[in-house]
């Protein structure tokens, strides 16, 4: 039987009458990255703030380590490592610093450990650098080492990459990865960066109006996918022709530029080309594409709604 680090079952909340999560179940795994997908007020932050015991459910059961009462959940979340909304930082202060003040308020005794959070997330040169000073993606990095302190098992990151370049998009991804293979470290990860999330997670939780929609795994996601040819072409209205009248199939959807995307010949291409060169088709593009997590989510969450 599969051992979960965390499992939330059932999980509801409501605000005033308003209900933010309904009947929401999920189940982690060590070592694996998350991603948590959904639009604004879908419930992510939520759900977060529920499992960090920021906030409380109006019904439904938290398991941390298998033990779902109140005494020994406050002890898993000493286990636990959160970022949710903004990372809390002193901006007048050094990144070590910073670190020393929340070592204290979480009564951490071990020497060094401030030293060890800044080098894993390649912060350990700053010296007396004052945060306020730090490049945003340096301060999410210590934002992330604020979490780390402690050594957790789990990691909760709630849209760690807001406001990135794609040079501090990719340094997050590949720290992220690291602390996942290298520390075993179970991470529940939010973005709205879905091609990131894409590059970045294990398995995918989609969320909407408060309601899971789908979990699947990187590999359950990518069979879901549908992969396509795209043909563009000298003559856009023949090419339609040849492929019902020729080839039989209508299995594409002509996009707004007049290009192709055919769903068929992905494994014959030399059928399709012979039969365009044999009609005189002139193909400027013929290339093999797949929709993304992105359009994939657009698509449920469309059908959802």
């Amino acid at each position: 039987m599969m051992e979960y680090i965390l499992e939330a079952k059932n999980i509801s909340k409501a605000y005033n009458g308003v209900q933010a999560l309904e009947n929401v179940s999920i189940s982690l795994e060590k070592g694996k990255i998350y991603g948590l997908i959904g639009q604004n007020g879908a419930g992510k932050t939520t759900l977060m703030r529920i499992i960090a015991g920021l906030s409380f459910p109006t019904s439904g059961e938290l398991y941390l380590f298998n033990q779902p009462d109140q005494k020994s959940l406050q002890a898993g979340r000493r286990r636990m490592g959160s970022m949710i909304e903004n990372p809390s930082i002193l901006g007048n202060m050094s990144a070590i610093t910073n670190l020393r003040v929340h070592k204290t308020m979480k009564g951490i005794k071990e020497e060094s450990v401030e030293q060890q959070a800044l080098n894993i997330v390649g912060l350990g040169h700053t010296g007396k650098k004052k945060a306020k000073d730090f490049s945003l993606g340096m301060r999410q990095r210590l934002g992330i080492a604020i979490t780390l302190l402690g050594n957790p098992e789990i990691l909760m990151l709630d849209e760690p990459i807001n406001g990135l370049d794609p040079s501090g998009i990719a340094e997050i991804r590949q720290l992220i990865k690291e602390l996942a293979a290298k520390y075993q470290m179970t991470i529940l990860l939010s973005s709205h960066h879905l091609a990131e999330l894409h590059q970045t997670a294990d398995e995918f939780i989609i969320v909407n109006r408060g309601k899971i929609l789908k979990n699947l795994s990187h590999d359950q996601l990518e069979n879901q996918i549908d992969k396509h040819l795209i043909l563009d072409c000298n003559e856009p209205e023949k090419l339609q022709k040849v492929l019902r009248e020729v080839l039989d199939t209508e299995n594409f959807i002509v996009q707004p530029d007049k290009s192709i995307k055919l769903y068929d010949f992905m494994d014959n291409k030399e059928e399709l080309s012979k039969a365009l060169i044999d009609h005189s088709i002139i193909v400027t593009t013929l290339a093999t594409q797949e929709e993304t997590l992105e359009s994939y989510y657009l698509q449920l969450i469309g059908g959802a709604g």
